[in-house]
């Protein structure tokens, strides 16, 4: 009998045996959707996914003799027909190209053009055997069993079928997964194999929830709880902590759901959110734990607190998967990694892992792309909880399709989804929305159903609202801030060159400082580390930050006294989260002071006040909503913020946003899908800066680019790196950059090289500085 092969020779001289390729990767994908009611279907897809290999121009491939091949398009014509997978047809058909479109009218022309004999990729790939039936003989002849399996995810011609669009698709991603992940490992043990045969990867570590719970427990009781040495809390903030560890204890208990935490600023969101999920992992046998967060600001915190809670316990593998994750200034070489960051790497592909922390970007993304490498980790986020910090982050033109995607993700694959923010969004308002597009909608269950209390409690800050028609010129807000009696203050504005403007009127102030991504990430920790001593009450000193809104979500810092250009109800709020955060001024019978300010601009300039329109419109909401309350909003009363969002959503309308997402979930086109859904404006460039401190670190990484980089040195030069928006052609900004080079030649149009040798357009202050940059960069 003819021996056919999926993979060519390893380095111990073994072919890989295609019916041995075809059947493991049917046992993995099998396995990796246990418990679904689409298990035989994801056996089907593994059986079939590499059918074309069957070809006869496919094995000459493999001895070098053929070339532009299309191995795929005819497995996943024979899971159509006669097997009715449609499901299982398209994760066939994306495994190499992505997911496609699903319409019957674009499925009917790409696998007409297969049963006619040719590739619907092009006219220069052509099929490995254009018989289809041949292939289908070969591989019964080579022993396979290809059963049909009983019930179709998506059975054809049925009406209504894709009726819940955003579920069904994100089923279909869900068995795209497996098939993609188990093709992965099985292939990747091939080629890692010796004369012995296959060698598989070593599997992740296993969540243990009841040991992860005793560790958390353990640090609480040795550093963090009332009494502790480290515990510099008041008492009043101490109590609200002791209150929040008890509510979510208590909420774990509750069988898998969505649900949403809100509890203050300062409280101990990020260890209660823990504690949660640990102990509601435990109650309902839950595989893992991922927090999501929206700015790697944020991600940096919590990674240093999680790590210290799990220091004694290595057992307890903490996965970070961002692009800041691995790569580094403190990495001599990045062509060089240890063990541990290689297999980090490779629990990175996939997410195998029991703590992953991650990026809103990177997850959320995932769960409407159509690309396998983004796809592949999806299967493994049933039986998890899903925490997502800073929630009223989310953008509101992808607030309905993304709640749905999340609801169903909750509701059919046995995990639980929590919303925890000081700001929650009122998105259950947005249900009947959610509904037309996953059934189980959007009614979480408040954790903390005592959060009122908390909030009233907690108060550590008074807010001090403009008066109609007051506003501040820069000079007269640089001289409040100059003052003797403002010596530890910090300044939020809505744009940079708002910053910029400040800070040029406040030179030569003690203790000036500013913050914003015009600085590289190795400049910010610098300047956050400064602030942070500045700001330490055993030896305090003169601190004056002058910030844009990227120091707002998650940045642990304390000042007595906070200036927050009018914002969004969220933001003035967020602000004031970095104003009094542990409470010691109420222990001496003080308030925090949050002063919010219109700037002294032209009437004209309003709408240019603001990075956004939805950033504008959700200012003008709240002004509304002040001059309707005397002049006055409370930032610790969550039925304010309840009427905020309500009011914000009746203006802004999400659920008529993005229509161009909406017609592409209707039109079931997945390539389109993943073009629209974009958390944040991807048309940008990256440039690395030569930051004086690490500039040896610079000169590295510009002597590499100039030769050749790769995805080593990208992750190296994310320290130094600015993200801009891509500036027009004719930009001045173009002409002090220098793209950098690829190994295999060419160069990028993403990543650049700053050219500054007379140090103009870097400044140790202002950060990065090109000409006219207030027009380009990423407010």
């Amino acid at each position: 009998m003819t021996n056919y092969f999926a993979h060519s020779e390893n380095n111990h001289g073994e072919l890989h045996l295609l019916k041995e390729h075809l059947g493991c990767v049917s046992v993995l994908a099998g396995n990796f959707a246990a418990g679904t009611t689409w298990q035989n279907e994801a056996v089907l897809a593994g059986l079939l996914h590499d059918l074309g290999k069957y070809g006869d121009l496919f094995q000459a491939r493999l001895r070098g003799q053929e070339a532009g091949l299309d191995h795929w398009s005819s497995g996943a014509v024979a899971a159509l027909k006669p097997y009715g997978a449609l499901a299982a047809a398209l994760a066939i058909e994306g495994h190499h190209i992505g997911l496609q479109a699903a319409a019957a009218d674009a499925l009917a022309q790409r696998f007409g053009m297969v049963l006619k004999g040719a590739s619907p990729v092009g006219p220069n790939i052509r099929l490995t055997d254009a018989n289809l039936n041949r292939l289908l003989e070969r591989a019964q002849v080579d022993g396979l069993v290809l059963a049909q399996p009983a019930k179709p995810m998506i059975p054809l011609g049925q009406p209504g079928a894709w009726q819940q669009a955003i579920a069904r698709m994100l089923d279909v991603r869900m068995m795209f997964s497996s098939l993609v992940d188990a093709d992965f490992l099985d292939t990747e043990a091939h080629f890692n194999g010796t004369s012995e045969g296959k060698s598989y990867r070593q599997t992740g570590l296993q969540l243990d929830a009841a040991f992860a719970v005793q560790a958390l427990d353990k640090f609480m009781n040795l550093s963090v709880r009332p009494g502790t040495s480290q515990d510099k809390s008041s008492d009043a903030v101490a109590q609200t902590r002791v209150e929040l560890w008890d509510a979510v204890t208590q909420a774990a208990m509750k069988p898998t759901g969505v649900f949403s935490l809100t509890a203050p600023t300062g409280s101990g969101k990020t260890l209660a959110m823990l504690q949660f999920a640990l102990a509601h992992a435990k109650q309902n046998g839950l595989k893992r734990v991922v927090l999501a967060v929206p700015y790697l600001s944020i991600i940096e915190q919590t990674v240093r607190i999680y790590r210290a809670v799990f220091a004694d316990h290595p057992e307890i593998f903490i996965l970070e998967h961002h692009s800041l994750a691995g790569g580094g200034v403190e990495q001599s070489d990045p062509h060089k990694c240890n063990d541990a960051e290689r297999q980090r790497r490779l629990y990175a592909e996939n997410w195998d892992a029991p703590i992953i922390l991650t990026t809103n970007v990177q997850l959320l993304e995932s769960l409407f792309s159509n690309r396998s490498s983004a796809c592949r980790k999806l299967h493994r986020l049933r039986d998890s909880v899903i925490l997502f910090d800073e929630a009223q982050s989310l953008p509101q033109h992808l607030a309905v399709p993304t709640l749905a995607a999340l609801s169903h993700l909750a509701s059919g694959y046995n995990n639980s989804v929590v919303f925890a923010t000081a700001t929650q969004p009122a998105f259950d308002t947005l249900d009947a929305a959610v509904q037309k597009h996953a059934a189980s909608g959007w009614q979480p269950t408040e954790i903390v159903r005592g959060h009122a209390a908390m909030f009233a409690r907690l108060k550590r800050v008074e807010v001090q609202w403009p008066t109609a028609d007051e506003s501040l010129s820069w000079q007269a807000l640089a001289d409040t801030l100059c003052a003797s009696d403002a010596t530890q203050v910090l300044c939020v504005l809505n744009l940079k060159r708002h910053a910029h403007a400040l800070l040029k009127a406040m030179v030569g102030t003690a203790g000036l400082r500013h913050l914003s991504t015009n600085l590289c990430t190795a400049h910010r920790r610098e300047v956050l580390e400064q602030v942070r001593k500045c700001l330490d009450p055993a030896n305090p000193q003169p601190c004056r930050l002058v910030s844009t809104q990227c120091v707002e979500a998650g940045v642990d810092l304390d000042f007595p006294l906070v200036y927050r250009s009018m914002a969004p109800l969220e933001a003035v709020a967020q602000a004031a989260g970095r104003c009094n955060r542990e409470g010691r001024l109420n222990s001496v019978g003080k308030f925090g002071q949050v002063r919010v300010f219109e700037p002294a601009l032209d009437t004209s300039e309003r709408k240019r006040m603001f990075p956004t329109f939805s950033y504008f419109q959700a200012a003008e909401v709240t002004s509304s909503l002040l001059r309707e309350n005397g002049g006055n909003l409370s930032i610790n009363d969550p039925t304010v913020f309840r009427g905020y969002y309500q009011r914000l959503y009746g203006v802004s309308r999400p659920v008529d946003q993005n229509v161009d997402l909406t017609n592409a979930i209707a039109a079931l086109d997945f390539p389109e899908i993943a073009r629209r859904y974009q958390l944040i404006n991807q048309d940008a460039i990256q440039i690395v800066v030569p930051w004086k401190p690490c500039m040896a670190e610079f000169k590295r990484l510009r002597d590499l680019a100039s030769s050749g980089i790769d995805g080593q040195w990208m992750k190296a030069a994310q320290a130094l790196t600015v993200s801009i928006y891509r500036p027009k052609p004719d930009h001045p900004a173009w002409g002090c950059l220098i793209a950098a080079q690829f190994r295999r030649g060419g160069s990028s149009d993403e990543w650049f090289i700053l050219e500054d040798p007379d140090e103009r357009f870097y400044d140790d202050i202002l950060g990065l500085q090109l000409p006219q940059n207030q027009m380009v960069m990423i407010a």
